[in-house]
Order: structure tokens, then C-alpha cells, then sequence
């Protein structure tokens, strides 16, 4: 199973290759507008490009000896570029090219993460109006509460993975800005007009104001809304696994031919994907708490949140990346078994009608106390004696006597619970654009796209 959720476009964001050549690019933009100033030979930027091909190895030699990465890096540079090289990191220091280049890797990683949340909203939206009118029990503390639909899950996960999305979205453009102002923030070696036009080529915008660093707060921003994310994930892999255990058994993560479930007990089919998420979001968790303590360093820097950044932050977006891909296909392919929510409905005998029995009563003009007290000594006996509540309160005269037979059965009509799931749904999904069914769903969603959508 694990291959399958292998993912290499976001490993190959954080290679050594990739950090490189995103240095690479860095000092080139900023080479290139030395040259729209007049401050470099014109074609300079061209032909270091042409002549240097990053060498992971060749740097790492290098670096063994000067103990420096980015001194290594322009080592190697200036051994490919020859007399060129002159020309690169004029008026800059490494934290221009560390932090510059961490925030063109951050917004490609950013990019893949928002490409998988539109996948996994996709198969959120089908699913839920695949359920929308699936009837189940709800529950608070774990204990049956009142009728609702499955579907209503679903459209509360898609509202907040929304909400993750935007937050991410967000996160990311905070994420997305360069510094080229020097060892104290000062341009006092490369004028604004520089940062300005190296930004620009690189997709980003200048900080508007920087140290030696580019601050904290951005990265801390950032892996705090991977955490949140983490978490949403999380909710609802917590929200499969209790669905799943036996004596509920109302959803069930797909379970492919010839996979096991134990070693000693060939009968199991475990949660075991939604248990996997559960715990790697502990680990973005305890990234977030390390982004959080980057945020203080020592007058106009140090470089105490280096080490740090270089686990947490590819950690932090492949461990995203694969969270969301997992979750999506486990939802994709999520067994549900209505019937068993309609067994499961009944289990208590009727006792998830009791608050609308209880309000048809006050209605009626009973003291709420009086039918309060009055529905829940039913409701206790018939837990107690396992019988029917809806028989136990036909048969108390006093109920008799404020509703009649017919009106005491409307109360027992799980169809009442559900009369506004569409109201609910047009706040969610916006107004419907054709009428949604369940056979329109399943073929939206193998179809990759929302139901009620037109092809573009």
C-alpha cells in the first residue's frame, strides 16, 4: 500500500539538487538586475547559466573543507563560471540566498499541497451529496443523539478543508518574499532597485523591511497552518476508526485483495490508513512548536532556526503532501453500509425521538418540566427494558391526552430531522445547479469532478 502513496514531486522540491539550483537561480536574478543597473557586464547572468551545471557531490567537497554551505556553493559557481563568477553575490550575504531560496521551495511545496486539497474537496463534494439524504444517528460524548444524514459529514469536512485551504493560501503568501538587503537589512552594498527586480523574476515580493533575515513569524505562519490542516486530517481519520469498529461498523476503509489485516488473526481489517494519519499529525504538531520558537533570535540574527528548518520544513509539507493524498484515497474508496446506520438508528428503540416528543408536548402547553421529567422517565424504563419507547408512550394516558396517535407516530419520523439538509447544503455548496442524486454523484466523482459541475 505504501507505494501507491509515494509522492516525488514534493520530495524533489527539497533534493540538495533542487536547493542548488534554486540558489542558482537567486544569485542569477540578482546578477541579472546588476546588469539592467549598469552594475554587472551585460550577458554575465547568461553565460554563468550556460556554464554551470549543479554538482551536489562537488559542492559537498568543497563544504567539507570551508565548513560554510553557501561559500562552498559560490566556490563551485565560480570553478564552473570562471572569470564571470566575479559578478555573483555582489552586496549580498548568505541569508539572502538561504532565505530567498527557501521561499521559492516553499511556494512550489505550496503549490503541490493546494493541487492535493482541490483533489481531496473534489471527492469530499461528490461523496457528501452521494449521502445527503443517507439517514444515520448522530452522536455526542459517543452516545446515540438525535436522526441525521451521512451526508451532513461530509459537508462539514468539505466546509472546513475550505477553511484549511484558505488558511494555507494564505500561509503561502506570507511565505512568498525575498531579502537582497544585505548583512543588516541596510542595501548598504546592493540598492532596493535590486531586490525589487530579482523578486520579480523569482515570483516573489520584496519584505518590506528585513534584518540579516527574512523574520520568523512567515515560517512559523506557515507550519502552523500545516498543523491545523494535520489536525482537520486527523478529525476525520478519528471520525472513520470509530465508524469502523465492530459494533458499529458503519463505514469501513477499503480493503484491497490480498492485503492483511494481523499476523495472528486472519479475520482483522483494520483502520490501519486513518491510524497512520492520526499519528503523523503529532509530528507536524511538534513542528509547529518549533517553528513557533524560531521566531526569537538574537539581535539582527542567528542562526540557532537553521538546523531546525531543515527538518521541519520538508518534513512538514511531504508529510502534508502524503497526508492529504492518503486521505483522499481512503475517502475515495470508503465502504459504506446504509443499512447498518439504519440498524444502528433503532438500536436505542426510539429513544433519538425524544427531544421532539418532548417539544410537541410543550407545545401542547405542558410545563417543560412536567414533560421533560415525563419523557425521560419512559426513556429510562425503556433503556432499562430494552423496549420500545415509541410503545411505552402511546400507552401514558396523560401523553394520550395532549397528542394523538397519528401525532405521536410524526414524532418518531427520522424524515423530520432531515427537512432542512438542503438549505444546509446551498450555505455549504453554493445554490444547486441541478437537482443531485446518488447515481449522479458516484459518476461525478469517477468522473473527477464536483457533481452539478460542467465540463470546461
Amino acid at each position: 500500500m505504501i507505494e501507491r502513496y509515494t509522492l516525488p514531486r514534493m520530495g524533489a522540491v527539497w533534493t540538495q539538487q533542487r536547493k542548488y539550483e534554486t540558489w542558482l537561480r537567486v544569485e542569477l536574478a540578482a546578477c541579472a538586475a546588476m546588469e539592467s543597473a549598469g552594475l554587472a557586464p551585460k550577458g554575465t547572468a547568461r553565460k554563468i547559466q550556460r556554464t554551470v551545471v549543479i554538482n551536489p557531490k562537488r559542492i559537498a567537497d568543497i563544504e567539507r573543507v570551508t565548513k560554510h554551505d553557501v561559500i562552498a556553493f559560490l566556490e563551485f559557481v565560480a570553478e564552473r563560471a570562471g572569470a564571470p563568477a566575479r559578478h555573483v553575490h555582489t552586496g549580498l550575504t548568505s541569508s539572502d540566498v538561504l532565505d530567498t531560496g527557501l521561499a521559492v521551495q516553499l511556494t512550489e511545496a505550496t503549490a503541490i499541497l493546494l493541487d492535493d486539497l482541490d483533489a481531496l474537496l473534489t471527492v469530499l463534494r461528490a461523496r457528501a451529496f452521494e449521502h445527503k439524504h443517507t439517514v444515520m444517528t448522530g452522536r455526542s460524548h459517543g452516545i446515540h443523539g438525535e436522526p441525521m444524514t451521512f451526508g451532513l459529514k461530509w459537508a462539514l469536512w468539505y466546509a472546513e478543508f475550505t477553511r484549511h485551504r484558505a488558511r494555507l493560501l494564505a500561509a503561502g503568501d506570507e511565505i512568498a518574499v525575498g531579502k537582497f538587503s544585505g548583512a543588516m537589512g541596510t542595501f548598504a552594498h546592493c540598492p532596493p532597485r535590486i531586490e525589487r527586480a530579482a523578486c520579480a523574476t523569482l515570483g516573489l515580493r520584496p519584505a518590506p523591511v528585513s534584518n540579516q533575515v527574512v523574520q520568523r513569524d512567515r515560517h512559523a505562519a506557515f507550519v502552523g497552518a500545516l498543523a491545523l490542516l494535520a489536525a482537520g486530517i486527523e478529525k476525520v481519520a478519528t471520525e472513520i476508526r470509530h465508524l469502523q469498529r465492530t459494533e458499529v461498523l458503519e463505514v469501513e476503509e477499503p480493503f484491497s485483495a490480498g492485503q492483511k489485516g494481523s499476523s495472528a488473526m486472519p479475520h482483522k481489517r483494520n483502520p490501519v490508513g486513518s491510524e497512520n494519519l492520526c499519528g503523523l499529525a503529532r509530528v507536524i504538531r511538534g513542528h509547529s512548536l518549533a517553528a513557533l520558537e524560531n521566531v526569537a533570535l538574537w539581535h539582527e540574527r542567528d542562526i540557532s532556526h537553521s538546523s531546525v528548518e531543515r527538518i521541519i520544513l520538508p518534513d512538514s509539507t511531504i508529510l502534508a503532501d502524503y497526508m492529504i493524498t492518503r486521505l483522499t484515497a481512503i475517502l475515495d474508496g470508503l465502504v459504506v453500509y446504509p443499512k447498518r446506520m439504519l440498524e444502528n438508528l433503532d438500536l436505542t428503540g426510539g429513544l433519538v425521538y425524544s427531544q421532539r416528543l418532548l417539544l410537541e408536548l410543550v407545545h401542547r402547553g405542558m410545563a417543560r418540566k412536567t414533560a421533560y421529567e415525563t419523557v425521560q422517565r419512559h426513556a429510562m424504563r425503556a433503556w432499562k427494558t430494552r423496549g420500545s419507547f415509541q410503545e411505552r408512550i402511546a400507552r401514558d394516558p396523560v401523553i394520550a391526552a395532549a397528542l394523538t396517535p397519528r401525532e405521536i407516530r410524526a414524532c418518531f419520523d427520522p424524515s423530520w430531522y432531515c427537512r432542512h439538509i438542503t438549505q444546509i447544503y446551498a450555505r455549504v455548496f453554493g445554490p444547486p445547479a441541478r437537482r443531485h442524486g446518488r447515481r449522479g454523484a458516484q459518476a461525478a466523482r469517477r468522473r473527477g469532478r464536483p457533481p452539478g459541475t460542467k465540463r470546461g
